[in-house]
């Protein structure tokens, strides 16, 4: 490698590393417009330049690595809990960049294959293989949609308010093509690119006003007081857990503690991931008699807790949000889907675990998983409610996450202590504000070692028990929302603007030849 390329894979790598800082939680927004102008303004002239595309993967893949080396860093901290994982961190924290780079690598990769002149035509084509390649991350492979460009954005809610029609992938596409536009300028060869780029860059301010109305809109709509009280419970109770003896009963009466029953008050205690150790969702029951002098029939507690079944063939375990009543009799459950590789289960498990490998959160075995996410329905001593579950992880993935949208809440658990004081939590956390503007729903978030909060659906967090902090916060009252457009169609909507970026391509191409 001589001095020139050298200082190229250089130049990739300190672009991808300056565009995390868009990222929650710095959210330096404004780099991305220099970040992402610079990549498409580099692969262009080396497409322009070069026929051949033999080192067209390396340019997408170098921008990558020095992306996701630096805003996923976090997912070392996980190995440290156990000292079986320990060697592996300096491995885990290039390896895993190195292998989402991939994904990084195919989108410059296609961009030489396709052979277009146009500089327009060219920045549509980039934004569209680019948001195609953040599809795929998010799918195969159980799929990990984690900071995608669009998160960029996690601070500008007005602007987020397009996610209730085009949902995050079909957003990130459009963010894709706002943040390389001001390269029109350097690579224009009419007045048409001109005007386009200016369009683009105006987007912005459009999409805020219309986001800007309709918060207010919505915020000046009726308020509806609910007939019970959700309280979204935030712990900060140790890791170890895990690993030793902890005594549940400890953890149990810690949790009550925080929760501060009130007998008077209908009310729904809602508990973080896996927080009761040592003992599954049927065993629980055996400590009934530690509540019975702080919760009555006014009460329900929806738990994370793992639950145990027996097959024919092996023993499963479940990463399980239970609901029970106030005698700790379960009233209905849901097991998680979507599980976390290496950390609730772990790959080629009957080879790996004879090396002395296993999955970071039990002692015992693999996590199974769930069959279905199903609407969660609560009937039971005057509660009527729908909720949609999502367990930890779960709340990262958009628009296949129900089928039904005919629930009242999404109810978010999750245990953020794998992240450690890193930006994880911060990033894991935004998720539920996506989320919740796709949806058009509020999200109650119950954390453990990590944030609490209620957010409304239009993304405005309307309460919040910040980091590292203990306490409760209570959601008793709504305000009358209408159902989404992408809750409605969900990832359709990003099908139809890939076929608009389709014909922008062919289109601008077609002008320019002419």
């Amino acid at each position: 490698m001589n001095k020139k390329n050298f200082l190229e894979l250089l130049f990739l790598i300190l672009l991808g590393a300056l565009t995390s800082l868009s990222l929650p939680p710095y959210n330096y927004l404004i780099i991305n417009f220099a970040t992402f102008s610079l990549f498409f303004i580099y692969v262009f002239l080396k497409k322009k330049k070069f026929t051949s595309r033999k080192y067209s993967f390396l340019y997408g893949y170098f921008y990558g690595f020095g992306f996701f080396f630096t805003n996923i860093y976090w997912i070392t901290i996980s190995l440290t809990f156990d000292k079986n994982y320990n060697f592996l961190i300096p491995f885990a924290l290039i390896l895993i960049p190195s292998f989402l780079a991939l994904f990084y690598g195919l989108v410059t990769y296609c961009f030489f294959l396709i052979k277009i002149k146009n500089p327009l035509s060219n920045l549509f084509l980039f934004s569209l293989l680019f948001g195609l390649t953040e599809f795929l991350r998010g799918t195969i492979l159980t799929g990990f949609p984690w900071n995608l460009i669009a998160y960029s954005f996690s601070e500008n809610l007005e602007i987020l308010q397009i996610l209730s029609l085009t949902g995050t992938y079909g957003f990130n596409v459009l963010c894709i093509s706002f943040f390389s536009s001001p390269a029109m300028f350097i690579l224009r060869k009419n007045k048409l690119e001109v005007f386009v780029s200016i369009f683009l860059l105006l987007s912005p301010i459009a999409l805020y006003l219309v986001g800007s109305s309709k918060i207010k809109h919505f915020q000046s709509s009726e308020i509806i007081n609910n007939d019970f009280i959700i309280r979204a419970v935030s712990s900060n109770i140790d890791l170890e857990r895990f690993y030793g003896n902890t005594d549940p009963v400890k953890v149990l009466k810690e949790l009550v503690d925080i929760s501060q029953p009130d007998f008077d008050a209908k009310t729904i205690f809602l508990w973080p991931e896996g927080i009761i150790p040592n003992i599954n969702q049927n065993e629980i029951k055996e400590l009934k008699t530690l509540l019975n002098k702080k919760f009555n029939q006014n009460h329900l507690l929806a738990i994370g807790i793992n639950s145990f079944q027996k097959d024919k063939l092996k023993n499963k375990y479940y990463n399980t949000l239970s609901i029970y009543d106030h005698r700790l009799n379960i009233i209905g459950d849901y097991k998680k889907v979507k599980l976390v590789p290496f950390g609730e289960f772990l790959p080629f498990e009957k080879v790996l675990s004879k090396i002395g490998f296993k999955s970071l959160t039990n002692n015992y075995q693999s996590f199974s998983s769930g069959k279905k996410r199903e609407i969660l329905s609560i009937d039971n001593n005057g509660f009527n409610l729908k909720i949609l579950p999502l367990i930890c992880y779960e709340i990262i993935y958009t628009g296949n996450i129900f089928n039904d949208s005919k629930f009242d809440f999404i109810i978010n658990i999750s245990e953020d202590g794998w992240f450690g004081d890193s930006i994880g939590p911060h990033q894991h956390f935004i998720h539920g504000v996506f989320r919740s503007i796709e949806s058009g729903k509020y999200l109650i978030r119950s954390a453990n070692n990590g944030i609490t909060a209620i957010i409304n659906p239009v993304g405005v967090i309307e309460k919040k028990i910040e980091f590292g902090q203990t306490g409760y916060i209570d959601f008793y009252e709504t305000r009358v929302f209408t159902e989404t457009v992408f809750s409605k169609y969900g990832n359709k909507m990003f099908l139809i603007i890939i076929l608009l970026y389709i014909f922008l391509i062919f289109s601008f191409n077609r002008i320019s030849n002419e």
